[in-house]
């Protein structure tokens, strides 16, 4: 809209602000977490800064991905990262890198989609040689990494958007039936 900086339903030359006044896009976002035009109906966002414990964590991004919102499902993780020991911050980025790398992969990017997927399977698998943790929380590194590769190659070969909650991983390994 020129250089007024102004958005549809947004007044000219305002900017989205949070409660502490930072710089927010405030547009709503669908379940890709893909911003829509102001006014349309979204997906409610993730709150940030939210302090979890690890395993409060894992159960709410497990949550957001089986119903297909990996990118909601990032944020849980970010929040962890930024929150948590710094001894864990490497795992919940690399969990994080695959959330975005499954939001990506589902919106059809061919090439960033399976470069975080692999980018976030190293970072997990590496954190957890590092720490000699393979299985923190309950976490199937291992299966994470496999699964990531995997969707990775498919992504890849096919060059398809890929359903997000079908293709979501299970975080803490299958359950039996």
């Amino acid at each position: 809209m020129g250089s007024t900086g102004a958005s549809p339903g947004r007044p000219a030359g305002t900017r989205d602000r949070d409660g502490a006044g930072r710089a927010r896009n405030a547009r709503p976002r669908d379940g890709l977490g893909r911003p829509l035009p102001y006014g349309a109906d979204g997906v409610a966002r993730q709150p940030e800064g939210v302090v979890r414990t690890p395993s409060q964590t894992l159960a709410e991004a497990q949550e957001l991905l089986d119903a297909g919102k990996p990118f909601h499902a990032h944020e849980v993780f970010e929040d962890a990262w930024k929150s948590g020991p710094e001894d864990e911050r490497a795992l919940w980025r690399g969990l994080a890198q695959l959330a975005v790398g499954l939001t990506h992969a589902a919106r059809g990017n061919a090439t960033g989609g399976p470069r975080l997927l692999r980018r976030g399977a190293g970072a997990a698998e590496g954190w957890a040689a590092h720490c000699g943790r393979e299985r923190p929380y309950g976490l199937d590194i291992a299966g994470l990494a496999a699964w990531a590769r995997e969707l990775a190659d498919a992504v890849e070969r096919t060059g398809k958007p890929v359903d997000a909650a079908a293709q979501a991983p299970r975080l803490c390994g299958r359950q039996a039936s």
